[in-house]
This record gives structure tokens, C-alpha cells and sequence, in this order.
């Protein structure tokens, strides 16, 4: 894995963040967005919320890489089957702290989390990014069937790319 790209991508999508999020006019956030049921403000916090989740992730990798393979892909059908009640609270959660959370406090959490990343991905070793899990493959399309944690730590830029075609903010 090449952690200077990863860190790279990471601070490229917070600079990112920061353009959109401050150059979008309050009628722009309002928007709704683009193929989702979201306005262009939820969609953004969304597009955070990919980043933070991943601590959650990496430890679910560190724990399932080290149980017998056959409890990983069992966990995953589990999450598959689950996707319904998981596509609601990902809609509602992103609904409602997307509506509630003032823009000063979406660019600090987005720092926030951009740096802790940056501290983690530092502090891993070759071994743990090399560990992997079976994921949910339904509940994303940047979750394959098998991902390292070194494919998890690329998963949220993917996904903030992925969703920012999605914003309909002024140019």
C-alpha cells in the first residue's frame, strides 16, 4: 500500500470539502441533490460520514481476520440480509445531521476525522493492512466481497467521489 497516496486522496477530499461546503450559498445546500433523496447539504455530510465510519470498520477487520474465515462470511450474508433496516438508518441519520449540523461544525469534524485517519494510517502495520474481512456488498458499491484494511482506508475517498458527482451545487 502506498500510504503517501492514501494521504494524498485524503487531504486532496478535504480541501475538497471545504470548497463545496464554503462556496455553496444556503439556497445551494437546500438544493436537492442529484439522484438521491437528499438535499446537497445531507448528501455532504453523508459524503463525511464515509470517513467516519471507518474506525468502526478497521476494527471490525482486526477482530473477524483473526476468527475462522467461515464467521466473516457468515457476519457479511448477516449484514446483507440487514440491508433494508441499514439503508434506513443510513437515509435518516444523514437526513437529520445533515439538516441540524451547522457548516462550522461539518468542516471541523471533517478536519477532525481527516487527522485522526491520517494518525491511524501512520500507526499501522504492514500486517493489519494486510488483514481482511468479508463485507456487506450490498450496502455499497465500493464493499467487495473481501477487502484488506489497506482497501478500507481507500473506501472513503471512493465513496466522497462518488457522491459528489451527486451535488447539484451552483458552479
Amino acid at each position: 500500500m502506498d500510504r503517501s497516496a492514501v494521504h494524498e486522496e485524503m487531504e486532496r477530499v478535504r480541501v475538497s470539502f471545504h470548497e463545496l461546503l464554503t462556496n455553496a450559498s444556503r439556497t445551494d445546500l437546500r438544493r436537492k441533490s442529484a439522484g438521491t433523496r437528499w438535499n446537497n447539504k445531507q448528501l455532504l455530510f453523508h459524503m463525511l460520514l464515509g470517513f467516519l465510519i471507518i474506525r468502526a470498520l478497521r476494527t471490525l477487520v482486526v477482530i473477524f481476520s483473526r476468527l475462522p474465515e467461515p464467521v466473516g462470511r457468515t457476519f457479511a450474508q448477516f449484514l446483507n440480509a440487514a440491508t433494508v433496516p441499514f439503508d434506513a438508518m443510513n437515509f435518516a441519520g444523514s437526513w437529520l445531521a445533515g439538516t441540524v449540523l451547522p457548516r462550522r461544525a461539518l468542516l471541523r469534524l471533517f478536519d477532525r476525522v481527516i487527522a485522526s485517519l491520517h494518525r491511524r494510517l501512520d500507526r499501522e502495520s504492514d500486517t493489519n493492512l494486510a488483514r481482511t474481512m468479508h463485507y456487506p456488498t450490498r450496502w455499497d458499491p465500493f464493499f467487495r466481497d473481501v477487502m484488506t484494511l489497506a482497501d478500507v482506508y481507500r473506501f472513503p475517498t471512493r465513496h466522497f467521489g462518488f457522491h459528489q458527482a451527486q451535488l447539484s451545487l451552483a458552479p
